[in-house]
């Protein structure tokens, strides 16, 4: 039977020297991991983020900062973040299920069948019926349903022009006026491809605003 017990003091000796090197070796391992996690993180989450946000502000100056739309210094909002406008002077966006909330965007993720979201249709169809003196067909869908994150600004161009009789009367314009207002403002799709034609809401009720302060 062979248990392997050291033949001389050089085997002991031999055995030191292992462990030794074992432990030495762990140690290394770990100063490695230890140094290159750190050069990492310096690499990864200061130097490249950093780099990145700087080019980003120096090339895309405006986007970079939240697309802020201002007048006169002050912020009135984003480019992409709706707002509730309840005033009959003003363009309505579509409803959002996040009350225009950017700390809180979502959807209601109800099903087109429950019955929730159906009475909140309804109800806010006969609403516009009443505002807008329009048939329930005549509505855009995209009054009555809101955006996947509830924050989205545009509405479609037969919506702005739904609302053209109410904000002529409000505003005492001819409705050819608000009309050309509308279509000044419509966005073709990006790159000419992607998404339908869209009207910012903020920017075309800041656009009425001003041609309102112009004439005074």
């Amino acid at each position: 039977m062979n248990w392997n017990y050291p033949q001389s003091i050089n085997d002991l000796d031999l055995q030191g020297e292992r462990g030794q090197l074992a432990s030495d070796s762990w140690q290394h391992q770990v100063v490695v991991a230890t140094k290159a996690s750190v050069i990492m993180l310096l690499l990864c989450g200061g130097l490249y983020t950093g780099g990145v946000t700087m080019l980003g502000q120096w090339l895309f100056p405006h986007q970079a900062t939240g697309s802020l739309i201002q007048v006169n210094g002050k912020t009135l909002g984003s480019e992409l973040v709706g707002q509730a406008f309840v005033s009959d002077h003003y363009f309505h966006g579509r409803p959002s299920a996040a009350g225009y909330d950017p700390m809180a965007t979502g959807g209601s993720n109800l099903a087109s069948d429950n019955p929730e979201l159906r009475e909140r249709v309804a109800a806010d169809s006969t609403v516009i019926q009443r505002r807008e003196g329009v048939q329930a067909v005549d509505i855009p869908v995209d009054m009555l349903a809101a955006s996947g994150a509830g924050l989205d600004p545009h509405i479609s161009p037969q919506a702005a022009y739904l609302q053209v009789p109410r904000i002529a009367r409000e505003r005492q314009w001819d409705e050819a006026k608000v009309k050309a207002v509308i279509s000044a403002h419509i966005e073709a799709p990006q790159w000419g491809m992607l998404g339908q034609p869209r009207v910012n809401v903020l920017k075309l009720n800041l656009a009425l605003d001003a041609m309102s302060a112009s004439s005074q």
